[in-house]
């Protein structure tokens, strides 16, 4: 109830600002050309976890047959080629069933596989709409602070910039898949996580969905507290050189290091003020982590996207380096609560879980109200501010740790004397 009294909300909020709301969005694709084809699909894997494998093959058979008509229906009028509505209508087609057809524990299971896949899709269109909010209401950006700040880190963002640049188109164009795709990833490795809930008939206490969609929820409201919009756009020409070039400061990035300057700037109503912190970071960072107790294959892929969409984010001059660190700290601290919600709270946890929302709290306070000092003195602020990111990983490696459950020794069968 309170996932759909925020969506409400977030739908008259939209609304007021003359903006289709997630609800909107999200019922637009049951007819019309979805925009997130591969998530809707990521969508429907995640709800037929709870499925026997016969009715996944009929529930993806079902789902390409209705594409296949969608698609013949576009290509006779001439409309955008598009897919992802016959996932949509599958996984709406199993709440239909689970109302009607199931009853009791299976009834419930089948219903939470359906929440499932559309929070997967609802919470990427909730983004959209935030991002939409942020550049609405915060018109003044504080770019200038977090670029001077960043001097402290060397300016990651201009030094990977030219890395990428240097790459050329096939570098560029496949840390653009593996950034846009990032959500469908989070659905592959989910699937792993929750391969046995049809045999075993119940979800896991914790899996990365979980804490992908909380990550979604709680980093737009930094947004709205610190609005920033990125060095390509307070310092270049805009992403893929179009758009917001007559609003930034200059066309700097990414060969010439920005200047210290400690001062708003007024921003277009239309790019969002989404980097601070990264979340395409701290999802990344959670879908490594997560990664760690699969098999060779998906640890290699989580460590992979790890470092490309870290790469991704700086060289495309989406984030700066502040960011970044930022969003490594607000993952493993969401990631921490996450697993103590599981759990269940002890000090460790507590303890974990404050000093992470200390440090995010330090990072952004210094961000705002120390980036002279910072630029002006980087041999000292630069290791102070990864000293104070290294030093939560450390406790979240050192408390997970203990959380592991311990083996028992096996005991030996005492031996029985032989009888005289």
């Amino acid at each position: 109830m309170a996932v759909i009294g925020f969506l409400v909300a977030l739908e008259i909020a939209a609304r007021h600002y003359g903006l289709p709301g997630p609800i909107t969005n999200q019922a637009q694709e049951v007819i019309f050309g979805p925009r997130s084809g591969p998530l809707l699909y990521g969508g429907l894997a995640l709800m037929m976890v709870v499925l026997t494998w016969r009715q996944r093959l009929i529930a993806l058979g079902t789902a390409i047959g209705i594409d296949a008509v969608f698609g013949l229906v576009r290509l006779v009028v001439d409309a955008r080629p598009n897919f992802g509505n016959g996932a949509l209508w599958v996984i709406l087609g199993c709440a239909v069933i689970a109302v009607t057809r199931r009853t009791g524990r299976e009834r419930v299971l089948l219903l939470k596989g359906v929440g499932l896949g559309l929070l997967l899709v609802a919470g990427h269109k909730t983004g959209d709409t935030w991002l939409l909010i942020t550049s609405k209401t915060r018109p003044a950006v504080l770019d200038p602070y977090v670029a001077t700040a960043d001097h402290a880190l060397g300016n990651p963002s201009w030094v990977v910039g030219r890395m990428v640049e240097a790459t050329g188109p096939v570098g560029a164009h496949t840390l653009h898949i593996v950034y846009g795709q990032l959500p469908l990833a989070a659905a592959i490795f989910g699937l792993y996580q929750l391969r046995n809930v049809a045999v075993e008939r119940r979800f896991p206490s914790h899996h990365l969905v979980r804490t992908f969609l909380v990550i979604g929820l709680l980093g737009p409201a930094i947004y709205m507290l610190f609005p920033v919009v990125g060095p390509v756009f307070a310092y270049g020409t805009g992403a893929f050189g179009t758009g917001g070039q007559q609003w930034a400061i200059a066309d700097l990035w990414p060969h010439t290091p920005p200047p210290i300057a400690l001062h708003s700037i007024s921003f277009d109503e239309i790019t969002p003020r989404n980097c601070m912190p990264s979340l395409h970071t701290a999802w990344a960072t959670s879908l490594f982590i997560h990664s760690r107790k699969g098999p060779r294959v998906l640890r290699y892929t989580g460590t992979f996207w790890l470092i490309a969409t870290l790469t991704a984010t700086l060289g495309f001059g989406y984030h700066y380096g502040a960011d970044i660190i930022a969003g490594v700290v607000f993952a493993l601290t969401i990631e921490a609560a996450m697993r103590a919600i599981a759990r269940g709270w002890d000090r460790q946890a507590t303890q974990l879980v404050a000093h992470g929302t200390a440090v995010f709290a330090a990072l952004l306070i210094s961000y705002r109200y120390l980036p002279s000092e910072m630029a002006e003195h980087p041999g000292v602020f630069g290791p102070v501010l990864l000293l104070a990111m290294a030093s939560v990983v450390y406790g979240y490696v050192r408390t997970t740790k203990l959380w592991e459950p311990k083996a028992a020794p096996v005991q030996q069968p005492e031996l029985q004397p032989e009888p005289a």
